[in-house]
C-alpha cells in the first residue's frame, strides 16, 4: 500500500459516525515525531501535536495495527514499516519552518516541498483554501521553472533574497512545488502546509 493510501486510512472514519479529531497531516506529523529516534510517550506527543490524549491514543492504535508503530515502556517507536513508509514519502515530499518573509500571509510560516507537483497546480487557491480549512491564516504556493522560482500565474519570479533562502533550505528542483502554510502557531502553520501537500501528491 502506499503512504498516501496507508495515511487515508488511518485518518478515515471506521465506522459510521463523526470524523476523527485528527487529519492526515496529524498522522504524518506523529510518524516523523516518532521517527526523529527519541522515544516519546502519549503525553509529550500531545503537546507536540495539540491534540489531546484520547486522540493520540486513538492515532497510535491504529498505526500499531497498521503495523507502523511498537510501543514499550520506554515509549513509541517505528517498526522496519513505518520508517520505510517515511523513507518512501520523503522522496516526495519533505519541509521546514520559515521565518516571516515578504510573500507569506503570517509571522509563523512552514513550508513543504512537493516532487514533481508543478503540473498539478493551477493558481495556488487551492492550496490556501486547504490551509484556512486546517485552521491557518492561509498559503502561499510557488513552483520552480526555467524562469526561476514565482507564484503559479505571475511571470515574474520572486525577489532574489526569498528565492535564496527557499531554495537553500529545500533545495527544489525544476518542476517541483514549494507550499508555505502561515498562521500564528507553528503547529498549525505545519499542519496546513502538509495538510495542503498530500491533497497535491493525491490529485
Amino acid at each position: 500500500m502506499d503512504p498516501l493510501s496507508i495515511l487515508k486510512e488511518i485518518a478515515g472514519k471506521v465506522a459510521p459516525g463523526r470524523h476523527p479529531a485528527y487529519t492526515e497531516a496529524h498522522a504524518l506529523m506523529l510518524l516523523e515525531t516518532i521517527g526523529s529516534g527519541i522515544r516519546i510517550g502519549r503525553q509529550q506527543l500531545s503537546r507536540e501535536l495539540e491534540l489531546g490524549e484520547g486522540t493520540i491514543r486513538t492515532l497510535v492504535r491504529r498505526m500499531k495495527a497498521i503495523g507502523l508503530v511498537e510501543t514499550s515502556r520506554a515509549g513509541m517507536s517505528l517498526t522496519g514499516d513505518g520508517m520505510t513508509f517515511l523513507e518512501t514519502l520523503g522522496d516526495l515530499t519533505w519541509g521546514c519552518d520559515l521565518t516571516a518573509i515578504p510573500i507569506t500571509v503570517g509571522s509563523l510560516n512552514h513550508a513543504v516541498l512537493v516532487r514533481g507537483a508543478a503540473p498539478k497546480v493551477k493558481c495556488g487557491l487551492e492550496q490556501r483554501d486547504i490551509a484556512i480549512i486546517a485552521g491557518a491564516s492561509g498559503a502561499t504556493t510557488l513552483v520552480l521553472d526555467d524562469q526561476g522560482l514565482r507564484m503559479p500565474g505571475m511571470e515574474t519570479p520572486i525577489v532574489e533574497s526569498v528565492h535564496s533562502l527557499i531554495i537553500g533550505k529545500l533545495g527544489p528542483r525544476p518542476g517541483d512545488v514549494i507550499i508555505i502554510g502561515s498562521s500564528d502557531d507553528q503547529i498549525l502553520a505545519e499542519i496546513a502546509a502538509k495538510s495542503a501537500a498530500l491533497k497535491l501528491l493525491g490529485n
